[in-house]
């Protein structure tokens, strides 16, 4: 009994310092953002903090609120865009993005000629900064004749029919489309999602790609023996065999979409026309110091990655599995 407790403490003694630097890195911020959330100050050093309860969660949901004049304004801190957004993004990582991947690694996984080759090619853009990325499709945004995607389109006669096709539908302003791909909310939410999936595509790849690698052979011969076609053989043998690593991709595709931050506000000179909720929690924290506010958003994205994290696990789990 006494060399059970003395091998248990042992273990605990050689955890304890990874468990202090999990608590003190994680845990311990979410929680003392909780608790920022529910009062109103502007600096974190500001000892007399208003205590508001959930009216910061409130002011973040409502799309007016009470001006200083006693009418109702449009509120500029509403969240619900934002997020509206934010699962847009989600939506099209799950059923463009991933599929893309999904056929890419199918076709990989099976051998082909320079086969390591496309792999690198595919990956490459996952080993580049977002910053960069987003500066680099700034530039090919670009409206001025200096834009490679304005230029190509001109050059074909595309943007004839195309920029008048946009501007019918453009009910955001009264401007004419002319190339500002990123200046308009009906179309800026679409140009951040193009470099977010030129990026990520060869990261789901290579995921699925060594699940792929890994299904045994034997299955896959006596498939065909039996008759089975490529895409039976993909769709009955392959993907399934490979779902623990869908539903991985399939977490962090989602979960990313709740926190993309970094080539929206690299991309954009303007967030608003395609703002998330990263991007307005950036503003309320950094530009207008309103610390109890940017905190609420933190505590929402918390929140929301963890059940989808549990929803997608839900979905994907094997009947009669429990959800780890």
């Amino acid at each position: 009994m006494k060399q059970t407790l003395t091998y248990r403490l042992h273990i605990f003694l050689f955890l304890l310092p990874a468990l202090i630097l999990f608590i003190g890195i994680l845990i311990a911020p979410i929680i003392m953002s909780a608790v920022y959330s529910l009062y109103d100050f502007t600096s974190i050093t500001d000892t007399n903090r208003e205590f508001v309860g959930l009216q910061n969660y409130v002011t973040l949901f409502s799309r007016q609120l009470v001006s200083e004049s006693g009418g109702m304004a449009e509120n500029v801190k509403f969240m619900g865009d934002a997020l509206v957004n934010s699962l847009v993004l989600a939506a099209l990582s799950v059923f463009i993005q991933l599929p893309i991947a999904l056929l890419i690694a199918l076709r990989l996984g099976k051998g082909i000629r320079g086969e390591r080759a496309y792999l690198s090619i595919f990956f490459m853009p996952v080993l580049i900064s977002t910053v960069i990325i987003g500066r680099l499709w700034m530039n090919i945004y670009d409206p001025g004749h200096a834009g490679i995607l304005n230029a190509g389109l001109r050059a074909l006669g595309i943007d004839k029919w195309l920029f008048p096709w946009i501007t019918k539908h453009i009910k955001s302003s009264t401007l004419a489309f002319t190339g500002q791909w990123t200046g308009f909310r009906e179309t800026a939410l679409g140009a951040a999602f193009i470099p977010i999936l030129w990026q990520y595509i060869g990261y789901h790849m290579l995921l699925m790609y060594a699940g792929v690698k890994g299904v045994p052979t034997d299955l896959i011969e006596a498939a065909k023996l039996d008759g089975c076609t490529e895409g039976q053989v993909n769709r009955h043998i392959i993907i399934p065999y490979i779902k623990p690593i869908l539903r991985v991709s399939v977490v962090f595709a989602v979960t990313g979409s709740l926190k993309s931050f970094d080539l929206v506000y690299a991309l954009m000179k303007d967030t608003t026309k395609a703002e998330l909720p990263s991007t307005l929690m950036y503003k309320l924290l950094f530009l207008h110091n309103l610390y109890g506010l940017g905190s609420a958003i933190a505590v929402i994205l918390i929140i929301l990655c963890f059940a989808f994290a549990i929803l997608i696990s839900l979905i994907f789990r094997n009947r009669g599995e429990k959800v780890a």
